[in-house]
């Protein structure tokens, strides 16, 4: 019984406070609780460097959302190691093919699940065997959640920009040398750049 590695493990949910005490429900498996699973959106698992992980060991990190009436649908997200002390996951409901049926390894006798309550479970296995394993597809967060900030930042900018220079019609001086466009068009075209962003972050690949 790894006892120890209790003292292992930190989990942190975006906005809440740090938890390092997971239960042991098993040789080798352990588990937080995360209330209030609704409002779970991005959970960072680590390593808290006072006892590493045997040689050759990793973490396989599940993730369960609340299934009070049946036994617990785990998604894998991923792993942690020696090598990759941490890792932020983004957790999204997962296709029934991607999840994993882990029941039996991280089931707690006489274990009460509450109706928003959701689990990470961390097993301790072999390091070659944690590699192996296939998280689901959404786990780890898409730099284009930064890219999207970044594009959506930069053209809020430009707008800005331009609509500071805006003028009247009747405050134009006539000149053959200067085109003016219209500040209701850059501003149409802005409102249509973010719902085509909004709706596929990928769209301007096309």
């Amino acid at each position: 019984s790894l006892l120890w590695a209790i003292s292992m493990f930190g989990c942190i949910v975006t906005g809440r406070l740090i938890q390092s005490e997971p239960r042991q429900i098993g040789q080798t498996q352990f588990v937080f609780d995360i209330p209030d699973a609704d409002n779970v959106h991005h959970v960072v698992i680590f390593l808290l460097g006072t006892i590493p992980l045997p040689d050759g060991f990793g973490a396989s990190v599940f993730f369960s959302w609340p299934s009070p009436n049946s036994e617990p649908i785990w998604q894998l997200l991923g792993y942690v190691s020696n090598q990759k002390p941490s890792a932020i996951f983004k957790i999204v409901k997962a296709k029934d093919n991607q999840v994993h049926s882990q029941g039996s390894l991280f089931a707690a006798p006489n274990q009460m699940m509450n109706n928003n309550m959701s689990q990470i479970g961390l097993s301790i296995e072999p390091l070659d065997q944690v590699m192996q394993q296939t998280p689901v597809s959404h786990a780890t967060p898409s730099n284009m959640d930064s890219f999207g900030q970044f594009t959506n930042k930069m053209l809020e900018n430009f707008c800005n920009y331009a609509t500071s220079f805006a003028i009247t019609q009747q405050q134009m001086m006539p000149s053959s040398s200067q085109a003016y466009v219209p500040i209701e068009v850059v501003q149409r075209w802005f409102e249509n750049f973010q719902k085509r962003m909004a709706a596929n972050p990928n769209y301007w690949k096309t």
